[in-house]
């Protein structure tokens, strides 16, 4: 005699089969976060390492100490630039982000930053 199988035990091959669906896009999902989170986190090095980049040119410092200052700040590799105009001093920093790890997307990120230079501060030429 042939017995019919239960209620609760169709329901778990369907739970079953639900979960295998939808897993790999929670994975997804996770994996996506997980990248905006680190494309964000580096714009905001990128944001930082250019205010004090420029902070340190309105002052007057020398081209190499505002691109240190800018370098600590930065995520690593990133790339700073130093261009004025009268008394404006601009530091634009730039970087290239993986933001899955090992894998071959690379995302840039930029920011800029631009201050009047104080008065009597030397022109940051002068090493």
């Amino acid at each position: 005699m042939r017995t019919r199988p239960a209620a609760g035990d169709r329901e778990a091959g369907m739970v079953t089969a639900e979960t295998a669906v939808v897993l790999p896009v929670l994975l997804v999902v996770l994996a996506a976060a997980v990248a905006a989170v680190v494309v964000v986190g580096a714009q905001l090095r990128c944001v930082d390492a250019a205010r004090e980049g420029t902070r340190a040119a309105a002052r007057g410092e020398p081209v190499a100490v505002v691109h240190e200052l800018a370098g600590r700040a930065a995520p690593a590799g990133a790339e700073a630039r130093l261009t004025t105009d009268g008394d404006r001093v601009t530091v634009t920093v730039t970087a290239a982000v993986s933001p899955l790890g090992p894998l071959p997307w690379r995302v840039e990120v930029s920011a800029g930053a631009t201050a009047l230079r104080e008065p009597g501060a030397g022109d940051g030429t002068t090493p």
